[in-house]
């Protein structure tokens, strides 16, 4: 039998012939996207970044207000996260982001052309959204503006090739949903 170091060099130069992946998870508040990611994070052992984290300063005072976010508040967010997962793939790294990419020109912004990167579409009724976000605290997404993220939601259409889940289920079981979809 091999050493473990063996084991874990071997798996390494096989992983290392596997080409980079960002999986950035969307969604509306409540749907799971950074209980999911961490499930993802604990199998996958990939780096993570929380989407929210890369907000400015301003947005997160909007939001903390409850008053929703306007395109041109959330550009400058959209283009760090793609510059996040530019970082993963210029470095030959996977990854997992979230990210609420609730339009299809926010998805455009992150994703777009970039090979590598794939969608998570993470989605479920209203009633159990809300229920998640009432029992939360969330530092600065009051659970007052569901309604408006819930009306800005484009969901992704076929082209953009998501995985989509309804969040039922636990987020460890969307975590396994996830890996047997990528057929990892």
């Amino acid at each position: 039998m091999a050493p473990q170091s063996e084991i874990a060099a071997a798996e390494a130069a096989a992983a290392n012939d596997v080409p980079p992946l960002v999986l950035v998870l969307m969604g509306v508040s409540g749907c799971g996207k950074s209980a999911v990611a961490q499930a993802l994070v604990a199998r996958l052992h990939w780096p993570f970044q929380e989407g929210d984290a890369l907000h400015p300063p301003a947005n997160v005072e909007k939001m903390r207000s409850g008053v929703p976010l306007t395109d041109d508040d959330r550009w400058p967010w959209l283009d760090r996260v793609a510059a996040w997962v530019d970082a993963r793939l210029a470095a030959g790294e996977s990854g997992v982001i979230t990210c609420s990419a609730l339009k299809r020109a926010y998805r455009a912004r992150v994703i777009g052309a970039r090979r590598g990167a794939r969608l998570v579409y993470l989605h479920g009724e209203r009633a159990l959204l809300a229920a998640r976000v009432a029992a939360r605290h969330h530092e600065y997404m009051p659970a007052s503006l569901l309604d408006s993220q819930l009306a800005t939601l484009e969901p992704p259409g076929p082209d953009e090739n998501p995985i989509s889940l309804d969040v039922t289920p636990p987020p460890e079981a969307l975590a396994e949903a996830v890996i047997a979809a990528l057929g990892a």
